[in-house]
Order: structure tokens, then C-alpha cells, then sequence
């Protein structure tokens, strides 16, 4: 079952006997999970009816003889496994699972990795008239649409690059993206609907101008004053722009880059989805291919390798990362 889908039957006062909400995404486990806790049992019958246990420190029989329990003066009872992935024997809760009570919702929040499909708590919960959710992570490329998605729900939109630079200072966490949204969306003045590059610079420290998804689009288009400009910055602001990660996202772009080469299906979707890129940068990555031919490419993969080991003390005693990446910078646009 999707979110969305779990939240409308709870909403119609359907709910399932038992729910495993498992993957490696943590977000939508956590969303669901606090859904069904603020909305099957009231907070009047919380004290009787809502046990909580934790998977490192409860056991599989305790789960079971709580959830074998009847409800006190209310129609359900309400059983929340959290961090079920660190119980052990986990599996046996399906004893109770092929059994389960019609007045017992059993939650079981199992995270960060997908229960096992062979196991029979899986299978139980998935053929017993329970709920499987499956919390996939998402591709970097979807996170600009999650967001849009995420925002749209609000009555609220962002631009592009805005997005972009969420996804590069944040990565791809679904929960660290939703909790600066928040954030964004009090700091948005009057009636302002539209988060911009500007309203993230202004409120998170990103710069909108200096960034690396912005020492990439100079590097595609190779807009020497442009790099150049931005990577005294990051000399300038160590901190802010560790070397690390810029040699990371160089690597995956030129990678990418590589990998356009030798498509021969070039058309923008397949580029999209061979890539894992959105559409929307597609035309900058064929830019970025016509500027870099194969062999160029390959010498650029090639001097990021070396670049990371010398930044990391090997054969290097006493450049600073600034210098190596004036140096690496220089190479790559000449």
C-alpha cells in the first residue's frame, strides 16, 4: 500500500489489524506511523489502549501477549513497534500476525533497510488482510519533484535551482528536506507563495551564487570567469565548501557526462532516465557532452581520482585544498 492509501482508510476508520511499514526511507515509515497514532485511538484512551515498545529493548512475546490483549472501554487498542529493525527474533511476531485481533492495530516501524519478502512476518502480514508499505529511497533526479510535490500540497511552489541547491546541501533525506521546508515556508514574507534561490540563501546560508551545483553549470557551459569566481569563494570559505564533497559532485557529473557518450538512444528521456538526471537539466548535460569529448571526459574522471588522494595526503604534503582545486579547475577547462 502507498501512504496516501493508508492515510484514507484511516481517515474512513478502516484499519487494518496489522501494519509493517518497512525501507530504507525513514520518512514516510515515520510519517505513517504518527498518523495512525494521532488518529484511530483518542487521546482520552491513550492511557489504557497505546502501548509503545522499542525493538532494542523489547522482546517478539511481549509484542504478541500486549497485542493479544482487549481494549478498556474503547472499540481498539493501538501496539507501536519502533525501530523494529533492531529487535531480535523479529520474525516470530507472525505467530500473532496469522491470528491477529480485530480490536488490536499493531504497528510495526521497521527502518533504514526493507524486511526481508521470504520472511514469514512478510508474507503473513501481506496475505492476513494486514498493510505492507515499502519506503524506497528516492534517486536524487525524483527529489526536485518530490519537493514541488511536497510544496504543491501547501499551495506553494519553487523554482528549479532553488530545488537544487536543497538537494545538494541536504542530499536526499525526505525528513531533513521536509523539516527545512518548514522552516522556509515561516520565513516567507506577506502573501509570497514561491520559495526562491534568494528566500534559501537568505534563510538556510546557502549561497545561490557560489555553490557546487553551480561550479558545474559553469564548468558545462566552460565559463572560465564564472568557475574561477566561484572556486576562489570556496578557497575563501573552507568550511562551507569542503573539498570532499566538491570532488564528489565533479565526479558524479563528469560521470554522467561519460556516460551520455556512449548512449545511442539520445533522445531527452532516455538521456533522463540513463542518467538519472531530471528532464528539466537534460539539455545542459548535451551542452556539457558537445564541450567535453570522450577522451577529454575520461582524463577529467581520471585527475578527480587523483585529486581526492592528494587532497587525502597522498603525495601531497603541503598544498592546501584551495590550491588543488585552482589546479584540478585549471586542467579541466584547458
Amino acid at each position: 500500500m502507498t501512504p496516501s492509501e493508508i492515510v484514507r482508510e484511516i481517515n474512513n476508520k478502516t484499519y487494518r489489524p496489522v501494519y509493517l511499514l518497512t525501507g530504507p526511507e525513514p520518512y514516510y515509515i515515520d510519517m505513517v506511523t504518527d498518523y495512525i497514532m494521532k488518529n484511530t485511538i483518542s487521546e482520552e484512551e491513550k492511557a489504557f489502549n497505546q502501548t509503545v515498545f522499542y525493538g532494542k529493548d523489547a522482546n517478539y512475546i511481549d509484542v504478541i501477549n500486549a497485542s493479544r490483549r482487549f481494549p478498556m472501554m474503547a472499540s481498539h487498542q493501538l501496539i507501536v513497534l519502533r525501530e523494529a529493525q533492531q529487535m531480535k527474533d523479529i520474525d516470530n511476531i507472525s505467530v500473532y500476525a496469522e491470528k491477529p485481533l480485530k480490536s488490536t492495530i499493531l504497528v510495526i516501524n521497521y527502518k533504514y533497510s526493507t524486511y526481508p519478502k521470504n520472511k514469514k512476518l512478510y508474507k503473513t502480514v501481506q496475505s492476513g488482510g494486514g498493510a505492507v508499505l515499502e519506503s524506497p529511497k528516492l534517486y536524487e533526479n525524483k527529489i526536485p519533484e518530490w519537493i514541488s510535490s511536497w510544496l504543491a500540497r501547501r499551495k506553494l511552489s519553487i523554482d528549479m535551482a532553488a530545488s537544487m541547491l536543497l538537494v545538494e546541501y541536504l542530499g536526499t533525506d525526505l525528513g531533513k528536506i521536509a523539516n527545512e521546508l518548514e522552516k522556509l515556508i515561516l520565513s516567507l514574507p506577506g502573501n509570497e507563495k514561491k520559495i526562491t534561490s534568494q528566500i534559501i540563501e537568505n534563510n538556510i546560508g546557502i549561497s545561490k551564487d557560489y555553490n557546487n551545483f553551480e561550479l558545474q553549470k559553469a564548468l558545462g557551459q566552460k565559463n572560465i570567469l564564472k568557475a574561477n569566481r566561484i572556486i576562489r569563494h570556496f578557497a575563501e570559505n573552507p568550511g562551507k565548501n569542503p573539498f570532499t564533497l566538491t570532488i564528489s559532485s565533479l565526479f558524479n557529473y563528469f560521470s554522467k557526462i561519460f556516460l551520455l557518450h556512449f548512449l545511442t538512444d539520445k533522445s531527452k528521456k532516455n538521456i533522463a532516465s540513463q542518467l538519472k538526471i531530471n528532464p528539466y537539466f537534460v539539455s545542459e548535460y548535451e551542452q556539457a557532452a558537445r564541450k567535453y569529448d570522450r577522451p577529454k571526459t575520461a582524463a577529467i574522471i581520471s585527475w578527480l581520482r587523483d585529486y581526492d588522494m592528494r587532497s587525502k595526503g597522498f603525495g601531497n604534503s603541503s598544498t592546501s585544498d584551495g590550491e588543488l582545486l585552482k589546479e584540478l579547475i585549471y586542467k579541466i577547462l584547458h
